[in-house]
């Protein structure tokens, strides 16, 4: 008896791979110019070195969306914040970058995968739930 793979049932991390390449393929995701530049968070020193990073943060971003609704921008900051380094003063939390969580939510909204929620953030579409349970049903029959 096989039952339908969801999201809920594969490694989160093959998962975003999977989902990342399959955004990439798909070529609906638009990169913004300023994909090689920017900084992820205002605690970083550097860009990130994976050219791929923004397909990795917004298959990531889907998931978090899938499994919970109701996560809008200031959620997204906290979720990718981190230890912000001062030196021989005290770390302190620092949220990660609004721009770009905006930036794909609006993507993932444009490819119908997400929707805005009346409660407040964002919830997974119908269509975005079967897109990301087909990702979720091929890693298990791949390995």
């Amino acid at each position: 008896m096989a039952t339908a793979k969801t999201v809920k049932d594969v490694s989160p991390h093959e998962f975003v791979k999977a989902y990342a390449a399959h955004l990439k393929r798909s070529g609906k995701v638009e990169l913004p110019p300023w994909t090689d530049i920017v900084k992820t968070a205002r605690f970083k020193e550097l860009a990130p070195y994976d050219p791929d990073w923004y397909y990795v943060r917004a298959a990531s971003m889907a998931r978090k969306i899938y499994l919970r609704g109701g996560l809008g921008v200031g959620a997204f900051k906290r979720i990718y914040g981190g230890s912000k380094r001062n030196g021989s003063r005290p770390p302190h939390f620092c949220e990660s970058s609004g721009a770009i969580a905006r930036h794909i939510l609006q993507q993932l909204q444009e490819m119908n995968i997400v929707d805005v929620d009346p409660k407040g953030g964002r919830k997974i579409t119908s269509s975005g739930r079967r897109d990301l349970d087909q990702v979720a049903g091929r890693i298990v029959v791949a390995p």
